[in-house]
Formats: C-alpha cells, structure tokens, sequence
C-alpha cells in the first residue's frame, strides 16, 4: 500500500459492543482486490451513519475476525481510509472515524436532472409504442422479419473479412473505400443516382446520419420543413436542435410543394414512398420541390428508406439524380437487411461531406469496418440483390393476401396495396376515430398503430398495419378479428 501504514491496535474487552450487528462485509465486484472491499463497506457504514464520527473502531485483530478477513487485509483497507480522511489513527490506543455522516435535507423525490435545452426537446419528440399488452396478431409497425434474413450470405462475408480487420489500415472518415464504391455502383444502376464514391459517407443508420446534418445545418431561429405527417424519429432529430419545424401537408402525390414555406434550411422527405401513407411524389411536384429549394437555398433530405422493398412497381429514381447539388441522400439497411447491420449511408455534395467529417469525431463514430467490408461484399457478389428478389416475392404475397382477406372483412373500408414498404396505410370511414379502433381491434386481440403521433395538427385518421413479418394464417387471423370488430362497430 502506498503512504503510511496505521499502526496497529490492541484489542480491549467488550470493544464489538454497539457494533452494528448487520454490518458486515458487503459483496465484491467484479476484479475488486480483498482489501478494497473492506474499505468500500467501512466507506459506505461511514457515510450511511452508521459508524458516527468519533467512533473508536475495534482492536485489529477482533475486527478482522468480526469481517472474515486476514488482520494485514484490514490494515491496508484502513490504511487507504485514512489517507481518504475517513479514520484517524491514535497511535496503539485505537483507530476513530473522522468524518460525519453524510446528511442532506429529506426529500421523497430526487431533485430534477440539470437537462440541456437539447435533450428537453429530443425527448419531448420521442414516440413511444403502448407496450405490456399480448397481442392474438400484432401488426404494429416496426416488427422484424426474422424469415426474410440473408443470414448465410452474411456470415459467409463476415468469415471472408474477418482476417482483414485484424491488420493495422488507413482511417477514411468516409468509411472503406470499396464499400463506398460498391454502394456508388448500386445506387447509379439500382437507384438513378449521380453519385461517385468520394460523395459517400457510411453512417449508423438514417437516424444517425438525420442527427448529424440536423446538427450541422439547424439551430434557434432556423426552420426546416417536413412532411406531415412523417416519420417521428426525423421530426424529433429536427426539433431537438432548437429550430422551428413546420409540417407541409401530403395528399395523393404526396407532398404539397404550393404548401412549403417562403424560407426553410431544411426539408425533409420520403418521395419514394411517402411516410406512412405510401404514396409516392408525383413528376411534377419533383420538378416543383428542386424549384423551390433552389430558389430559397434549402437542402433537400430524401430518405429512400422503402426503396429496396418495392412489391407492385419499381419506384421512381431517388431526387439526388436530378439535383446532386442541392438533395442529400440517405438510405440505410435497417429494412432489408437488419439484424444483421443497421449500416447506412448518405450521399453528399463534396462541400456538406467536408463539413460532416470535420464534425464527426465530437459526435459520432465510424460503423464497425468489418461489417463495411462484408457490405460490399454482399452487394458486390450479388448477393443482396438475390436475396432482395426473395424477399420482395415473399413480402408481396403476404400483403396480397392481406388485402384480400381485409377487403372481404371490411367491404366499406378503403383498402389500397402499396406499392413500396412493409405496412398498409388504412384510412379511416366517418365517424371511425384512430382511439375507437384501437381500442375495438384490442377487444378482439389485434394490435395496430395509430397515424396521429407521426403527425403535427390536423391530419387524415388512419391506422397503419405492419405485415411483413406475419405469417399468412396469422394475416388471415387478423383480418377476420378487425372485421369483427369494427364491422359490429
């Protein structure tokens, strides 16, 4: 141990009275030397009151008996007290605690948590799902699809890499050269995209790279646009900067461009296939929405976050294709390809990239380079896009069937397959509210999730349902139990 030693104690008869009986040493933690342990449980008997100040401490050798220890153990943990200040040692008529407990005013409630006005906005955005209750069939949004995984193509390209993690590389802030390559060649030839691989930068996923440009691009007095409704995770990554986001309506050719604001710094949107409701941007209100942000100097967010899933018809090429200069791109994995990554990336005029990789260390870490490197292998070898023709022929027949068994359980309800994605945009018919059908759908042990929380002022009522990871007898199930219950409604 290091400083002085205490001096040793003698023991005296009757010293272990008033000792707290129940004091005794408390559990190790893990790594947590024999000695330490001792000076943690006398440290926290101190503090707690239960050893008052001015208490003389038993002889030596009777305490290390009374805690199951070795008499040298006991020292050094005293020893370690004393240089803390918590014991004075009186030469060999005894050690005394020194110090008071630590008292403070009683209170039943911890004081508030000292929150940025940052992290006060970003959890006044945050959506949370009703949990708790089991479901017969749950189509909330946001279920896995645990059937539809490459998990083979995955591990495979995971074996092949993992040897080249180990060696020492270049940092490329953008992420591994080969991976930004591999995503360059599949958003030009997959997507419409303009892009070469020095405009690629590999994030965390959409939320991720939607924190990091809300971060760089917004703050007090700054506006941003969004669809509305929209995805509540990009809302709240806008909102918690401070700025002022307003929602812009969407109808049947999803956003309404007359509707965009005189001035904003941002706009946020899904063209590929609007969130939630599935449409997608009309030719026209394309033209429009690159106008405008020209026009006002905004950048465009196009989150093609459904592209890869298309079911009924190939979607329109990404707006990034039309306008690289002035549309940031963001796509991630987390649909077609999660568990196993959430990698994603965005696509970035040279001057945004410049300014995002100077930013990136204070805020932000790289994804992990072996699951890059297996990235571009799976997109490379044609992997991905085999395992994305199985899926869409799967998820395809499940939202068919689906359709079909909900158009013969509700034949007054509107019921429109969508063309990109995993769930079913479903409008309400006068006088539904979305809490009657919740609350009906539960009675018969059908979960489903609410439009309104995706949602700023008035909107459409509607209800969304998630089936891509439900098997069909349980689509059938479910169907049968929603007509059930709001047919008799």
């Amino acid at each position: 141990m290091a400083g002085t030693r205490i001096p040793l104690t003698r023991d005296a008869p009757g010293e272990l009275d008033g000792w707290p009986d129940d004091l005794s040493l408390a559990a190790a933690h893990p790594g947590e030397t024999r000695h330490a342990l001792v000076a943690r449980t006398l440290r926290d008997a101190v503090t707690a009151g239960r050893l008052p100040e001015g208490t003389r401490l038993p002889g030596h050798r009777r305490l290390a008996q009374r805690l199951g220890v070795s008499r040298n153990t006991l020292v050094d943990a005293l020893t370690q007290l004393h240089a803390e200040g918590y014991v004075r040692p009186r030469g060999r008529s005894g050690t005394v605690i020194s110090v008071p407990a630590l008292r403070g005013p009683a209170r039943v409630d911890a004081p508030p948590l000292p929150l940025s006005a940052w992290a006060v906005r970003a959890l006044q955005g945050q959506v949370q799902e009703a949990g708790g209750d089991t479901f017969a069939v749950d189509f909330r949004v946001g279920q896995p699809v645990p059937d539809l995984y490459p998990e083979a193509a995955w591990t495979q390209a995971l074996a092949r890499r993992a040897a080249q993690v180990t060696h020492a590389h270049a940092h490329d802030p953008l992420g591994p050269v080969e991976t930004r390559r591999a995503l360059a060649a599949y958003l030009s030839a997959e997507r419409g995209a303009r892009v070469t691989p020095d405009m690629v930068m590999l994030t965390g996923g959409t939320q991720s790279a939607l924190d990091a440009l809300a971060r760089v691009f917004l703050e007090p007095g700054r506006l941003v646009a969004a669809e509305n409704p929209t995805y509540a995770g990009a809302r709240a990554a806008l909102a918690a900067t401070g700025a002022e986001v307003t929602g812009v309506p969407v109808d049947a050719e999803g956003l309404r461009t007359d509707d965009l604001p005189a001035r904003a710094t941002l706009v946020y949107v899904t063209p590929g296939c609007q969130y939630p409701t599935a449409v997608s941007l009309s030719a026209a209100r394309r033209q429009a929405l690159i106008a405008w942000a020209t026009g006002v100097n905004a950048f465009i967010l196009e989150d093609d976050y459904a592209a890869d899933l298309h079911l009924t018809s190939r979607p329109p090429p990404v707006l990034q294709g039309l306008a690289p200069d002035r549309v940031i791109l963001l796509g991630s994995f987390s649909k077609s390809l999660a568990p196993v990554t959430r990698s994603g990336f965005l696509v970035a005029p040279p001057d945004v990239l410049r300014v995002l990789t100077g930013t990136r260390p204070l805020t932000d870490r790289l994804p992990g380079r072996l699951d890059a490197l297996a990235l571009a292998d799976v997109l490379g070898s044609g992997a991905y896009a085999r395992h994305l023709r199985r899926a869409r022929g799967v998820v395809a027949h499940r939202q068919e069937t689906l359709v079909a068994e909900l158009r013969a359980a509700l034949p007054d309800w509107t019921v429109t397959p969508v063309a990109s994605g995993l769930h079913l945009y479903l409008p309400l018919p006068a006088p539904w509210t979305e809490e009657a059908v919740l609350t009906s759908a539960a009675a018969q042990g059908v979960a489903l999730s609410p439009v309104s929380p995706l949602a700023a002022g008035g909107h459409v009522p509607a209800v969304l349902l998630g089936f891509a990871g439900l098997p069909l007898d349980l689509l059938r199930d479910g169907a049968r139990r929603l007509g059930a219950a709001l047919q008799a409604g």
